[in-house]
């Protein structure tokens, strides 16, 4: 009777321990705190499955020897957690944590190219899940069944700036009536000109973050690696489109807790499950994110703050610098980069400067730029509007006529992006903003050339002449005023008049021969003289 008993009490002991192994999923590492925890957790179990067996009373409890070895055990995992906690802390290992991050001081035209607005994305995550729920919605076979997921990965695909993020089942019933097919599609939206497509897959995605059991995918890495303690998980899309998720390893350099990096990335092929384990630098180049937004932030943070130890960054502050709040991301030699603003840790309304940070191999750089803090400028971007109360986003940092440039998108109450806003980082009162990206950056462009910041550039095109019969004459309005766009029998150009400059040009209709002196431009040549 008594070994039965004992059998009982250890399946049930067993039973426990399993159940909190398959829910929470701890890592078996000793750099792990939830393995820590779950060895009180079950030292905790057999001892009040001991006494329960022993039928211990009070006093019983405090004479049991096996009791005191319970406690002892438990008492000496404490300890030595706190104590390697403390041992692993900024306290005691400032000049460690502050090394962990090499930061290079770069020049910032020479490393900021000026980018094609066709090129930038104007959305930020926000923005992009209106869109992906709004694709849904028009999905009449789908929208019943799935919903979009709100990961919305950004990542460079095609050379392009793209967020991407899996669909994920409606219900626990849903998941119940289509998980043998898994989850037929993902959401990819273009950025740079708001295109949202619903990408249909041959085979389901089987392993997601709305799986329930084994296919779950935080519980399809952790018995696939037992060992390994992972990041934060990402959505990627390979070259060819195939979903991937990508799951960094967590790496501790200081002590059993502290000095966290990456040192692996594990790549899960989201529809079979396979993954693949690479040491972080050997990573894929199509990987956009191996270190997260967060962490190279505390990374920068530790390297700003402890440049004379702990307790200067606590107290007398001296040289100490830290990442200002919040982020944003721009696309650089193919990978994607991590952009905040770096102010002195007293909360002074200017920058000192700014960092990049590349989220595939930790490359960080610093650009010494005084300025606006990206508060101010979104701030500032918002007094431009402040009749409509639109919002701004966090700014996009971007090089136009070599000066470094906030971009802000401003939303309405909705969400949606309905005005654009340059700011000038140096010289935040300098706002250009626009309905359209093209009119924004030509009106910034202007008001720099008015405020003596840069020169207006020198015409160097050719003065052509042309002559021929009007083949066709439209007329249209730019900027307020009418212009004469018209095609003659001898080219295949148009040629743009304008009306308030050449007042001639009323007297023309289709049919007149007209001669006119004209530079080449784009999308129509410009006309200078009319004879």
């Amino acid at each position: 009777m008594k070994t039965s008993r004992k059998v009982l009490l250890g399946m049930i002991v067993l039973i426990l321990a399993g159940i909190y192994y398959y829910v929470a999923l701890p890592a078996i590492n000793i750099h792990s705190s939830d393995v820590w925890f779950f060895a009180l957790f079950l030292l905790a179990v057999l001892a009040v499955a001991y006494a329960v067996r022993k039928r211990l009373g009070r006093t019983e409890l405090k004479q049991s020897r096996v009791m005191k070895i319970f406690g002892i055990l438990i008492l000496i995992i404490g300890v030595v957690y706190l104590a390697g906690t403390l041992l692993s802390s900024p306290i005691i290992n400032a000049k460690k944590y502050q090394s962990l991050l090499k930061v290079e001081e770069r020049e910032f035209t020479k490393d900021i190219e000026e980018v094609s607005f066709d090129k930038i994305p104007l959305l930020d995550k926000d923005s992009a899940e209106i869109l992906g729920d709004r694709k849904m919605g028009s999905m009449v076979d789908m929208v019943s069944q799935f919903e979009a997921d709100n990961i919305y990965s950004q990542i460079n695909y095609q050379d392009r700036p793209v967020r991407v993020s899996p669909l994920k089942y409606a219900s626990p019933i849903k998941w119940l009536t289509n998980q043998s097919e898994g989850i037929p599609a993902y959401i990819m939206i273009d950025m740079t000109n708001q295109n949202t497509e619903l990408v249909k897959l041959e085979e389901g995605i089987k392993y997601s973050t709305s799986e329930y059991f084994n296919r779950n995918i935080y519980r399809h890495l952790r018995f696939a690696h037992p060992t390994y303690i992972y990041g934060e998980l990402s959505f990627e899309i390979d070259d060819e489109g195939v979903p991937y998720w990508i799951a960094p390893v967590k790496k501790f350099n200081i002590g059993l807790f502290g000095g966290e990096t990456v040192g692996k990335v594990v790549l899960c092929n989201a529809i079979t499950g396979e993954t693949t384990t690479y040491d972080v630098e050997d990573a894929p180049q199509w990987i956009d994110r191996a270190y997260s937004a967060d962490l190279l932030v505390e990374l920068f943070n530790y390297y700003g703050t402890l440049k004379h130890g702990f307790f200067n960054s606590i107290l007398g502050q001296r040289d100490c610098l830290r990442a200002t709040e919040g982020y944003n991301y721009l696309a650089l030699d193919d990978d994607v980069w991590m952009y905040t603003g770096v102010t002195s840790v007293n909360g002074d309304q200017s920058n000192v400067g700014f960092v990049l940070a590349n989220q595939r191999t930790m490359e960080t750089r610093y650009y010494e730029v005084e300025g606006a803090t990206e508060a101010a400028a979104m701030a500032s971007a918002e007094g431009q509007v402040q009749n409509l109360k639109y919002t701004a986003t966090f700014p996009m940092l971007l090089n136009v006529a070599d000066e470094p440039t906030y971009f802000i998108a401003l939303k309405d109450d909705a969400g949606l992006v309905k005005k654009y806003a340059l700011v000038n980082i140096q010289k935040y009162q300098i706002v250009a903003v626009g309905d359209s990206v093209n009119e924004c950056e030509e009106s910034y462009r202007n008001l720099l050339v008015k405020n003596g910041i840069t020169k207006e550039k020198e015409d160097t095109r050719q003065e052509k002449s042309i002559s021929g019969k009007i083949t066709k004459i439209a007329q249209g309005v730019v900027d307020g005023n009418s212009h004469y766009y018209i095609m003659l029998d001898s080219s295949d150009q148009i040629f743009d008049v304008s009306v308030v400059d050449h007042i001639d040009i009323i007297r023309y209709e289709e049919g007149q021969t007209i001669t006119m002196e004209y530079k080449e431009d784009t999308p129509a040549n410009t006309v200078t003289a009319i004879r």
